[in-house]
C-alpha cells in the first residue's frame, strides 16, 4: 500500500470531510487548520480571520487504489471555485479555498485540473482557487472531527441551509 496525503480548504471542513469518506481508497479524513503562521491555532482564533489559516481538511489515501487526480475531482464538486470571499455563507479568509500540494508532482496535477475546470464551461466566472505548497496541519478541535457522523441531523441543515447542496445541484447534478 502507497499512502499518500492530499489537503484541500473548501470552506466549512465539516461539509469537504463526507464527500471524501465515501471513496474506497480513501483512508483517513480529518477537519483542521492550514495555511497560516500560528501554531496550534483554535477554531475562534482561525475565525478571527488574522492568523493566515483556513478551515481544511487532510486525506490520506491509497494511491494504487484512487489517484490524487481523482481526488481533485471530488474536491472542485465541492466548492464554489469561483468565490474569492470565502463559500456560501461562510465569509472570510478562514473559508477560502486552496489546494495545498505536497510534492511538485501534486502541484502539476492541481495546476492542470484547475485550467481544464477553468476551460470545461461549467463555471462563467474565472476561477479563484489558490494552489498553494503545503504548510504546518494542525488537527481541529475533537468536536469537529467527522462532524457529518456525530451530529446528521444539524450536518445536513447547515448544508443545505449555506447553499452549499443546491449549488453543488445545480452545477454537477444529483450523482456527485
Amino acid at each position: 500500500m502507497a499512502q499518500s496525503i492530499a489537503t484541500f480548504a473548501g470552506g466549512c471542513f465539516w461539509c469537504m470531510v463526507k464527500p471524501f469518506d465515501r471513496y474506497e481508497g480513501v483512508l483517513n479524513v480529518v477537519s483542521g487548520y492550514t495555511g497560516g503562521d500560528i501554531e496550534n491555532p483554535s477554531y475562534e482564533l482561525v475565525c478571527t480571520n488574522t492568523t493566515g489559516h483556513r478551515e481544511a481538511v487532510q486525506i490520506t489515501f491509497d494511491d494504487e487504489i484512487i489517484s490524487y487526480e481523482q481526488l481533485l475531482d471530488v474536491f472542485w464538486r465541492q466548492v464554489d471555485p469561483t468565490d474569492a470571499g470565502g463559500q456560501f455563507f461562510d465569509r472570510g479568509d478562514s473559508y477560502k479555498t486552496a489546494i495545498y500540494t505536497h510534492s511538485e508532482e501534486q502541484r502539476v496535477a492541481a495546476e492542470k485540473s484547475k485550467e481544464a475546470l477553468e476551460k470545461s464551461g461549467v463555471f462563467s466566472a474565472p476561477i479563484q482557487t489558490e494552489i498553494l505548497p503545503a504548510k504546518t496541519f494542525y488537527l481541529a478541535e475533537e468536536g469537529h472531527q467527522d462532524y457529518y457522523l456525530k451530529n446528521p441531523t444539524h450536518y445536513n441543515r447547515y448544508a443545505v441551509g449555506s447553499g452549499r447542496v443546491q449549488f453543488i445541484k445545480n452545477h454537477w447534478g444529483d450523482d456527485v
